[in-house]
């Protein structure tokens, strides 16, 4: 068992962090990419992106495996100080079931939040990546 600080924890990524170019960007290595989906929570965008409890939904997205360091770099590093990681279990394309990290935003996004820029940007990334645009 690997205890070291660069130790790789599965995260799932649901937003515009799925696209494993703009990680590289931000100086994360995405490691063993797999397509998963989150059964009983459905994606709701406002300004950015977050996953909501509801029964019968499913979010789809990515499992990478990342350091840490690099979960921190992404968000709390870049000012997204408003998520949090909790674990949830998704179920990759192979069927297998994976606990994993994911961020979220602890209160919900308002009715009235919208971002049609970030949106749109991320219905062309799921498309890039072949997993079903969100129902937002």
């Amino acid at each position: 068992m690997d205890n070291t600080e660069t130790r790789l924890n599965d995260v799932f990524f649901y937003g515009l962090y799925m696209d494993p170019e703009l990680l590289k960007e931000k100086g994360v290595e995405p490691r063993n990419a797999r397509k998963a989906v989150a059964r009983g929570y459905r994606m709701c965008v406002g300004n950015m992106a977050t996953l909501l409890r509801e029964p019968n939904a499913e979010a789809y997205g990515l499992v990478y495996s990342i350091t840490h360091d690099e979960l921190d770099k992404l968000y709390w590093g870049a000012g997204l100080n408003t998520y949090v990681a909790e674990s949830l279990l998704v179920e990759t394309d192979g069927n297998e079931k994976v606990a994993a990290l994911c961020c979220n935003l602890l209160v919900p996004p308002k009715e009235e939040e919208r971002n049609p820029e970030y949106l749109g940007k991320l219905v062309q990334c799921m498309n890039k990546l072949g997993l079903p645009a969100p129902s937002v």
